[in-house]
């Protein structure tokens, strides 16, 4: 069974089998498309197919970890919290050098976030793995929901577009990433700006927003920043 350092709450099982089932990234983007006309645009006919994947998903039996290596030697896990009353999804950053691993995100009806911008979200898809997700596409789409960008590119829509043309059988890709660029995730979108180098925001759900109370601490705001971006962790990775 996976283990998650800090993370002892239930039976983690492997989750990569999932990514190639097309239904999978509706479902998984499924709080980020709000109203009646995002999810009819995502899941068209296919959404029974999607529910049934659903209950399979978030059965309390297995909880499915979906891990996305870093380049600097850290991991996300995104973590299906498959609890009775208290399902969501955990979005967690571990190195081997911590004793356990901090929250970026939480996706579900107490959400936390946003846990990243908009460039911290194609780098850490793009940044190369021989492990875990390893596709840059299916790394975006599975970050996804972490995002809170108040200040997107212009070439957003495309990005997104080509992920779930890859990976969804949606018929209007390009009209479902509108839709999820337009809401992003369960939080406001954020405004980002680096201080002494580190990216935090202003966003009052979130950990990486230093005025906030349960903010990280600033050492692994630092760190969390770096490996984000694809550079390496300020000095040495903070232990503890």
């Amino acid at each position: 069974m996976l283990k998650i350092p800090g993370y002892e709450d239930g039976p983690l099982v492997q989750g990569t089998a999932y990514l190639a089932d097309p239904f999978f990234w509706p479902v998984h983007l499924g709080t980020c498309l709000r109203g009646e006309d995002a999810r009819r645009a995502a899941f068209g006919a296919d959404w029974d197919a999607a529910m049934k994947l659903y209950r399979v998903l978030s059965a309390e039996r297995e909880w499915p970890v979906f891990s996305v290596p870093l380049s600097s030697g850290h991991t996300i896990h995104v973590v299906y919290r498959n609890i009775e009353g208290d399902h969501g999804v955990d979005y967690l950053i571990h190195h081997p050098a911590w004793s356990t691993a901090e929250t970026l995100a939480v996706d579900d009806g107490h959400f936390m976030g946003p846990g990243m911008a908009w460039p911290e979200l194609l780098s850490a898809a793009r940044q190369p793995a021989t492990e875990g997700v390893d596709d840059p596409d299916a790394r975006l789409l599975l970050l996804f929901p972490t995002l809170g960008d108040a200040h997107l590119p212009g070439d957003a829509t495309a990005t997104l577009t080509s992920a779930l043309t890859a990976f969804t059988v949606i018929e209007e890709p390009a009209e479902v990433a509108r839709m999820l660029l337009e809401h992003q995730g369960q939080w406001t979108p954020a405004h980002w700006w680096l201080e002494d180098g580190v990216r935090i925001n202003a966003g009052g759900h979130s950990h990486r927003n230093p005025s906030n109370a349960f903010a990280l601490p600033a050492p692994r705001l630092s760190e969390i920043s770096h490996a984000l971006n694809g550079g390496a962790a300020t000095g040495h990775p903070t232990s503890g």
